[in-house]
């Protein structure tokens, strides 16, 4: 961990222990839209879940794996497996979100995502059959 991410600040007053900070992830500069609205969520997946269908995003997507493993898939990228107590991002903007399904079909999954989006527009935009029959091409070989 960098000086610029050190949490740890001095407390002479404090009368129990520091709380413990731990860098997961981070980001240089990401593409988050001007007058951005950010939001929270929490994502609770039973077993077995596909998850949300093909979408995107109009900013970027931060995100923790609180319980559980999820499937993680985007444009260009090969389909990846992130367990509890891992992170994941997404750019958002153009690039197609095509999984965040449950990959335990005995037990529940859950994650929390913060998204900065633009300003009045929904932050989960489906995308067509269409458009992505357009663009097979700029997704990543599946596993068989």
């Amino acid at each position: 961990m960098t000086v610029e991410h050190s949490h740890h600040l001095e407390n002479p007053n404090a009368t129990t222990p520091p709380p413990k900070i731990d860098l997961i992830s981070s980001v240089p500069a990401p593409p988050i839209p001007d007058n951005a609205d950010a939001m929270t969520i929490l994502v609770t997946l039973p077993p077995g879940s596909e998850g949300a269908p093909p979408h995107r995003h109009t900013g970027p997507a931060f995100g923790y794996v609180l319980k559980g493993e999820i499937i993680f898939e985007l444009e260009g990228e090969p389909q990846r497996v992130i367990k509890a107590g891992e992170s994941f991002w997404e750019p958002g903007g153009d690039v197609i979100h095509y999984q965040d399904g449950n990959n335990l079909a005995d037990a529940e999954s859950a994650f929390v995502a913060t998204m900065f989006g633009v300003a009045g527009q929904p932050m989960l935009i489906p995308v067509s059959a269409e458009e992505l029959e357009e663009r097979r091409d700029r997704r990543a070989p599946r596993p068989l």
